[in-house]
Order: structure tokens, then sequence, then C-alpha cells
């Protein structure tokens, strides 16, 4: 698939970038009796789709393992929206330059996927670009251990994803992960990433 066929199907299964989705995050449900009282944090991440000769690819980092929240887990770019930003996209590109050396030319925006809440307490809304094949990394380490590539086809697999099993609040909870050695792919990410697999799947209706 070209560059541009690839585009054309990831902005058909994704929100537009003048409208960010502003309904009930997609896993609300999961999450009930768990979260502490107040309104979660605004936060954005950067699902950046690279086209390879070889087969699109997603870009992942692995967290700094000293960091306070989510240490050494696998994740897309991102962070807070601050008061500055003046959309989930910006925030993503700003945070996708802070930790991985990202510059806004080298992302073509295509728009957004669905938002989800973290049980921490934040609203994450996740901005999905077409990186330059050109675009090499340079992590920030206090930030970022590791960057790296995993094939879109591979995340789209049904048969590479699971469901485990965590006690969490007093209650199993069941979240998403991946099946790729030897990172651990699972949490937000694999949810994220489950999201996108779903919005591209073929619907008879369209999609909203």
């Amino acid at each position: 698939m070209n560059t541009e066929a690839l585009a054309a199907r990831l902005r058909g299964a994704l929100h537009p970038l003048d409208v960010p989705p502003a309904g009930d995050p997609w896993n609300l449900f999961e999450l009930d009796g768990l979260l502490s009282p107040g309104e979660p944090q605004a936060a954005a991440v950067l699902v950046g789709v690279i086209p390879r000769a070889e087969g699109a690819s997603v870009l992942l980092t692995r967290r700094n393992e000293a960091l306070r929240n989510h240490g050494g887990q696998v994740s897309f770019p991102g962070g807070r929206v601050e008061p500055g930003d003046t959309s989930p996209l910006h925030a993503a590109l700003r945070e996708a330059a802070e930790e991985v050396g990202l510059e806004a030319a080298q992302a073509q925006a295509l728009g957004y996927l669905d938002p989800l809440l973290t049980i921490t307490g934040f609203r994450v809304q996740p901005a999905l670009v077409l990186l330059a094949p050109s675009f090499v990394p340079r992590p920030d380490p206090s930030e970022v251990a590791e960057v790296f590539e995993v094939p879109l086809d591979l995340l789209l697999d049904p048969d590479q994803l699971e469901r485990i099993t965590l006690h969490f609040g007093g209650r199993a909870r069941h979240v998403f992960q991946y099946r790729y050695q030897p990172q651990r792919i699972w949490g937000v990410t694999a949810s994220i990433l489950f999201n996108l697999r779903e919005r591209l799947a073929p619907a008879p209706h369209g999609r909203t």
C-alpha cells in the first residue's frame, strides 16, 4: 500500500481534526467503581504510523524506569494538555518533540481516535499522524529509555491480542496485551491500539 492509500485508509477511520471527540471515553464502563472523585485531567498522545517499503509500522517508546508514573512501560509519546496547547493534536506534537525529537514538518496529522480514561485519572485523546520515513528519533533519556517500531499488520491481527486479568480495587479487571517479545505492550497503550484496530475494521454503515 502506497503512502497516499495508507493515509486515506487511516483518515477514513478517524474523527476529524477540527472536531475532537467530546463524548464519554469509550472504556468508561471498564473503570466503574475504580476512579477517584473529580474531573479527569486532559492528556494527549501521538500515535505515529510510518510508511515503510515492507509495510507500515507504529512508533512506540519505553519509558525511563525512574519515572514516577508508568516507569519502564511501553507508551506513545504524550502527556498532559497544557494551558498553551491549542488542541489535543498540538499537545501530542509538543510532547513528541520533547520526548523523541519529532519536528512538525515530519508529521502529517490525520485525525483522532476515541478518547479513553486511565485508572490514574487522565482523559487521554490519541492523535494519529503519518510520520516521514526519514524521521530518526532523538529520545530524551530522562523520559525515554528506548524507541522502537511494531508492524501495523501485527497490531491489527486479532490473534496477537489477548486479555489478561489483574486485581485492582478489590475486584478483577481485564486489560489488553499484545504478544510482541521482548516488549510488553499492555494497558492503556494496548487499549489505544485496540481502538485503532476496531475503527479500521470494515463497518457496513460507515463510521462516526
